[in-house]
Parts: structure tokens; sequence; C-alpha cells
């Protein structure tokens, strides 16, 4: 099956979203103002919800934590997960809420300045909401990659490779 304009505008806006105008023109074939008017609609229909930079914190002096928080609910009745969701993603410190199947309901992703302060996010806020049954809270150690992009290069580490 054929990819849709569209399709092909989200594929390639997705990968580099700082693209000129121009050259997504010529590399879609298509007339720059045409191209201008579809993205603009995409976003007023929130297909394109937002931009965003991916920045690598472990290459500046900023202290970031990130932790994956596996969370069990009770469904609320006549709501279901969506209002607990909602109520989960509109705390500052979260940056992404996941509906999932497996054994836990939802996976939040949550920034933090340090470890002790996600601990405290976990324990009074996101845990004494009524529906929460239980948390694991997972600490991301090191990013890879990220949103498709790599963020290792070189290895800069001087110590000796453990091997068996």
């Amino acid at each position: 099956m054929e990819k849709t304009i569209r399709e092909s505008i989200l594929d390639v806006i997705e990968k580099n979203a700082r693209i000129d105008l121009k050259d997504l023109a010529i590399m879609l074939g298509m007339e720059e103002a045409t191209l201008a008017n579809e993205i603009a609609e995409m976003e007023k229909e929130k297909i394109i919800c937002g931009y965003h930079t991916l920045i690598n914190w472990d290459e500046t002096s900023e202290e970031k934590v990130t932790a994956l928080i596996e969370v069990k609910v009770t469904p609320q009745r006549g709501l279901g997960f969506d209002k607990i969701a909602e109520r989960m993603y509109n705390f500052s410190e979260v940056r992404a809420v996941y509906l999932m199947s497996g054994g836990f309901d939802f996976t939040v992703i949550l920034e933090g300045k340090t470890m002790k302060e996600v601990a405290m996010f976990v324990t009074q806020k996101l845990s004494t909401l009524e529906a929460i049954r239980g948390t694991s809270t997972h600490f991301i150690l090191k990013k890879y990659k990220d949103h498709g992009s790599v963020l290792v290069g070189e290895n800069k580490d001087e110590r000796m490779l453990v091997t068996p």
C-alpha cells in the first residue's frame, strides 16, 4: 500500500523537525505553500502535537534523573483508565504516561533532579492517588538510544572492560 502524502511528511519531520520547508517540498515533490498548509492542518488536527529537541543531558553539567514507574491501578467505574491517566499526566514532573498490557496497568516516565526527588514524588503524590494499588520504580542508569537517536559515541570511559 502506497503512503499518503501526510504519512510521507510525518515520516520525514518525525526524524528531523528542523528540516527546511523548501528542502522537504523538493524531497516530496510538492509546492512549498501546499506543504506548509498541510503541516498547519495536521497541527490544527493534533496529528502533529509539538516539536521537541532531544538533549543528551549526560553531556552537560545539568543533573537529571529519569525513572520508569510501573503502576497498578483499580479502574474507575464508567471512566476506565482515562481519568486516572489524566491525574497522573497533569503532574509537572511526569514526562509520559502509557497504558500497558501485562502485569501492570501504566508506565509513567518521570524526571527529577535527584533520586530522592523522584522517590518523594512517588510516595507523596503518585501513591496517594485513590486508584493506585501499587508502584515499582526503575531508575534509568544510562541512555544509549532515545527517540531513534544514538546518544553514545566513542567510549570515553578509561576503565578496563570486564570479561569472563
